[in-house]
Formats: structure tokens, sequence, C-alpha cells
């Protein structure tokens, strides 16, 4: 079933990306732009996402945290200025 009909989103999708380590909906945005349209879905996006463990909340506990998939193609400011 379709969670973000903007961007054709299923609810597959938006558990594969949790199950990946998004935890928010706004995680889940930068990994597959549901909810950054009409935001109609992101309450839906909400309850997929529940409120139980989430293994990014632990890496971050533990003061480890590891890029989303989305996020490793990112390159950071300081490296920008770095490279320059």
């Amino acid at each position: 079933m379709y969670v973000c009909s903007c961007f054709g989103i299923t609810e597959q999708q938006v558990r594969e990306h949790a199950d990946t380590g998004a935890c928010t909906p706004r995680q889940i945005a930068s990994a597959c732009k549901a909810g950054t349209d009409c935001g109609g879905c992101v309450r839906r996006i909400q309850s997929l996402l529940g409120r139980g463990d989430c293994p990014r909340r632990e890496l971050i506990d533990s003061g480890a945290p590891e890029p989303l998939a989305a996020e490793a193609g990112a390159v950071a400011p300081a490296a920008l200025s770095e490279a320059a």
C-alpha cells in the first residue's frame, strides 16, 4: 500500500529504510523524499515507525553514530574546505 502518493513510496519501502537506520519521519524523508511535498503522509510514517527500538538510537547513545545510506554520500562542509 502506498504511504506517500506524491513520490510513490510504499509501506514496504518505509520499513526497509527503517531497517537500515531511519528512525524518524525526517530521516525517512532524507532517504526517499516521503513526507516532503504535501506532508499528508507524515502521520502514517510516524505510525509505521512506532515507538519501538531503533538501532540508530542505540548507536547515538553509545556515541558512535553511523550515517544513513542516504547521508553516506554527503560531503561534510569541513571536508569541502580542506579539499580547496
